[in-house]
């Protein structure tokens, strides 16, 4: 991971009063005010620091769609044994990793790198989920896409399974902690979002992206939004995550910092916040010298969930913008893009806009 940064590693005493910190780029904000008591409730040490940190995170999700956080409560040996482990896959040899390939039923496992569009996506992945087994709601509807969610997990490294689980624990903690504040941001109650993932199709991906001889020809990652709630990213320090400033439409480098996770807002949370917050593009970099690896938690809803901006932020004055999505057949049809190759655009929330 690199060494501490000093400038962000300060006495509590020296710590500045507002828990954002200006850096370059995307706005770093410190969770060290809030603390969870259990899985309802938030633990805050001081009122006024609270209130600051929620028009903060708002003011990020509003602005950017992007925002790193330290003190975030993560243990750093569960990051790092998630990170190991995830070397050690992918260090073993391509038909080691191919037993636990996924297929067009189970979209679950390893998976080497694609295409987009004409570039190349310079990486190889593994998915999984974090709830076992994924809930799946009967359909009676003749026609629905039907997948497996079953994870797939590999017989080496030993302690790959058990270093997995371990940290989606922990990070999925970390989502809800946001998702209140968030909620807390947009004026709902803390606990708005919560039922939603009674049932959650969260996944977490290890992304591993080879030094590339020719960076001018590839990407690790091409320009995309994320289709869930909200991520919650782990980079390593070689870094070459890019976002896209809303501002001006400029590309801006994220930089890493030690013990950090980057957090964006997704597609679905656009939809329930009525366009307040806004899903943003990004997209990776890759890097000629040094392989890069990063870890990737995607909060996303149950499949039965129907996504529709929240009658606490509809008016007369500010409409829904959007239909109902439903997330189960949302997700479907984007899944089915990744195995039949198709001349018709990708679904995307636009096409569930209303007219105004």
């Amino acid at each position: 991971m690199g060494e501490v940064d000093p400038s962000f590693v300060q006495a509590p005493e020296h710590r500045p009063k507002s828990s954002i910190i200006v850096a370059e780029g995307i706005p770093l904000i410190d969770l060290t005010q809030i603390k969870y008591q259990d899985q309802d409730t938030l633990l805050v040490s001081d009122p006024v620091a609270i209130q600051g940190l929620v028009q903060e995170i708002g003011s990020a999700c509003k602005n950017w769609g992007f925002f790193q956080v330290i003190n975030h409560g993560v243990p750093l040996d569960k990051r790092q044994r998630i990170q190991d482990a995830a070397s050690k896959f992918f260090s073993m040899s391509l038909e080691e990793k191919l037993k636990v390939r996924r297929d067009e039923l189970n979209v679950l496992g390893y998976f080497e790198a694609e295409h987009t569009k004409n570039v190349k996506d310079w990486k190889e992945i593994y998915d999984f989920n974090v709830q076992e087994p994924t809930f799946i709601p009967p359909s009676s509807d003749e026609n629905s896409i039907q997948f497996q969610w079953d994870n797939r997990w590999p017989q080496n490294p030993p302690e790959f399974r058990e270093a997995c689980r371990d940290y989606a624990e922990e990070v999925e903690k970390l989502a809800y902690k946001l998702m209140e504040i968030i909620a807390l941001s947009l004026g709902l109650a803390p606990n708005k979002f919560r039922d939603f993932f009674k049932h959650n199709t969260s996944n977490i991906r290890l992304n591993h992206y080879p030094a590339c001889p020719y960076p001018h020809l590839a990407l690790g990652l091409g320009r995309h939004k994320d289709t869930g709630v909200l991520t919650v990213l782990a980079q390593d320090d070689v870094g070459g995550l890019e976002v896209r400033r809303k501002s001006d439409g400029e590309w801006i480098r994220v930089k890493p910092i030690y013990n950090s996770f980057i957090i964006n807002v997704g597609d679905m949370l656009q939809v329930w916040s009525n366009d307040a917050y806004e899903s943003v593009e990004h997209r990776v970099m890759v890097n000629s010298e040094k392989d890069r690896f990063s870890i990737p938690f995607f909060l996303k809803p149950a499949l039965y969930t129907d996504v529709k901006p929240l009658e606490e932020l509809i008016d007369e004055k500010n409409p829904p913008k959007y239909k109902p999505i439903n997330w189960g057949k949302f997700r479907a049809t984007r899944l089915l893009s990744n195995f039949v190759k198709s001349n018709v655009e990708n679904l995307q929330i636009y096409h569930f806009k209303l007219s105004q």
